[in-house]
C-alpha cells in the first residue's frame, strides 16, 4: 500500500512487530482426551471459532508447551482457506494449533493484536492474500510471505482508541445486521402462511374432496439431455429445479413439476415448454380440468404430505400420491385463488429483494468502517 499516513502513523511489515512465527503441530485429531486442537476447519471467515466442534490431541508436556496458545496470539491459514485469522483470546483454554496454521506472537508494546486482527479484515489485507496466493497444486502463504505485510500503524495509545471505536460501530452493524436478517425470516414465511391461511380456512372446510389423481396426471420425466444442457432455451428441470437448457422440449408448458428423487415433492412450475427430467412427474396442463396455477399452490400447500408418502423405496411413489386426498373448490373459486395468490407471493418476492438490499448495505458497513478506521478517520 502506498497511501498517506495521518502525522504519527508509520507503515510497518508484519515480521517487525512480531516475536515468534511458528507452524502448528501435525498430529491425529481425537475426541474427548487431550489439549483441545485448534484446526483451520473449527475458524470461519470473519475470525470466530466453533467451540462445539473443537477436537483434541493427546501430546507430551513438551509438545504442548511449544506449540500452547498464549492470549493475543494470532493464527493465520497458510493452506486451505487461506487467509482466515483467529485471535486466541483464551477460549478454548490450554489450547494448541494444528499444521496449516501459522502463530504470530505480537510485540504488544508496539502493536496491538487485536489491531492486526481487525486489519487481517480489510480490503487491503484481502487484496495482500490475493497477490500473494500460489496457484501451485493448492493455494498457499507461507511465514515469509505474511511477515511481508505491510500494516499502517499509529501510536500505541492511538490504536486503543481506533480499536475501541471500531468495537463500538461493529456493535451496532451488528445489531442492525441481526434485525435485518430476522426481517428476512420472516418474510420467507409469508409464503407458508398465505398458503395456509387459503387452504386451511373455514371456507376450504367447504368445499368437494377428492383424490389427487382424480384431479390431474402425473407423467414421467424423461433422461437427462446429453448435448447443450447449458446452451438453448428450454429450460430443463431436476427435482430441485432448472439444472440447464436445451433446444428440445419434453412439454409444450404451462407445466407443474414435481421431484420424484432427489427432492421428494418439491414443486416448480414453467409457463413455458420444458423438459423435465427422470427424477421428475410432470403435469400436463392439457390433463387436467383444474385451473394449474391453482394446482400448483395447492401441490405446493401439500409438499409434507407428498414426503410422508415417499416411504420404502426412495422416491414419491405416483400411486401413493394419487390417493392424497385433496380440496377441489369450483373452477371460479380456484383462479379466484390463484390470482390472489399470485399477488401476495409477488409482494414477498419484492420484500425479499428490499431487505436483501439492506442486508447487502450493512454489509458493506464493516469494509467502510474499516477503511476510515486504518486511514486514521475514526
Amino acid at each position: 500500500m502506498s497511501e498517506r499516513l495521518p502525522e504519527g502513523w508509520k507503515w510497518v511489515r508484519l515480521g517487525e512487530v512480531c516475536e515468534v512465527s511458528q507452524y502448528g503441530l501435525t498430529a491425529t485429531a481425537i475426541q474427548n482426551r487431550g489439549f483441545p486442537y485448534i484446526r483451520i476447519s473449527d475458524i470461519d471467515d470473519f475470525g470466530n471459532i466453533n467451540i462445539a466442534g473443537i477436537k483434541f490431541v493427546d501430546c507430551d508436556e513438551s509438545t504442548y508447551n511449544k506449540y500452547a496458545l498464549k492470549i493475543g496470539d494470532i493464527l493465520f491459514a497458510r493452506s486451505g482457506s487461506i487467509g482466515r485469522t483467529f485471535l486466541y483470546g483464551g477460549n478454548p483454554p490450554n489450547a494448541i494449533f494444528a499444521s496449516y496454521l501459522i502463530r504470530f506472537r505480537l510485540k504488544q508494546d508496539i502493536i496491538d493484536p487485536l489491531w492486526l486482527f481487525y486489519y487481517t479484515h480489510s480490503d487491503w489485507y484481502y487484496k495482500f492474500i490475493e497477490e500473494k496466493k500460489h496457484t501451485v497444486s493448492q493455494p498457499n502463504i507461507n511465514a515469509r510471505e505474511y511477515k511481508s505485510l505491510t500494516i499502517p500503524l499509529p501510536p500505541l495509545e492511538d490504536q486503543r482508541r481506533i480499536i475501541a471505536k471500531i468495537q463500538e460501530l461493529m456493535q451496532e452493524v451488528e445489531r442492525a445486521r441481526t434485525a435485518c436478517e430476522k426481517q428476512l425470516e420472516a418474510v420467507k414465511a409469508l409464503p407458508s402462511a398465505y398458503l395456509r391461511e387459503v387452504f386451511e380456512s373455514e371456507e376450504a372446510k367447504k368445499w368437494e374432496r377428492k383424490k389427487l389423481g382424480e384431479v390431474c396426471v402425473f407423467e414421467y420425466g424423461s433422461g437427462l439431455p446429453q448435448r447443450d444442457r447449458l446452451g438453448g432455451s428450454v429450460p430443463v428441470f431436476g427435482s430441485n429445479g432448472i439444472v440447464g437448457y436445451h433446444n428440445v422440449a419434453i412439454t409444450k408448458g404451462p407445466t407443474i413439476i414435481i421431484g420424484r428423487k432427489g427432492s421428494i415433492g418439491q414443486v416448480n412450475y414453467s409457463e413455458i415448454p420444458c423438459w423435465p427430467i427422470d427424477t421428475t412427474y410432470y403435469i400436463d396442463s392439457s390433463k387436467t380440468n383444474s385451473d394449474l396455477i391453482w394446482l400448483y399452490w395447492l401441490l405446493k400447500s401439500l409438499r409434507l404430505d407428498l414426503l410422508n408418502r415417499a416411504t420404502g423405496v426412495p422416491g414419491l411413489n405416483r400411486e401413493d400420491a394419487y390417493n392424497q386426498i385433496v380440496p377441489l373448490p369450483p373452477l371460479p373459486e380456484q383462479k379466484r385463488i390463484a390470482s390472489y395468490l399470485k399477488e401476495k407471493m409477488a409482494y414477498v418476492e419484492k420484500l425479499k429483494v428490499s431487505i436483501k438490499k439492506q442486508l447487502e448495505a450493512i454489509n458493506a458497513l464493516s469494509q467502510a468502517i474499516l477503511r476510515k478506521a486504518f486511514r486514521g478517520e475514526l
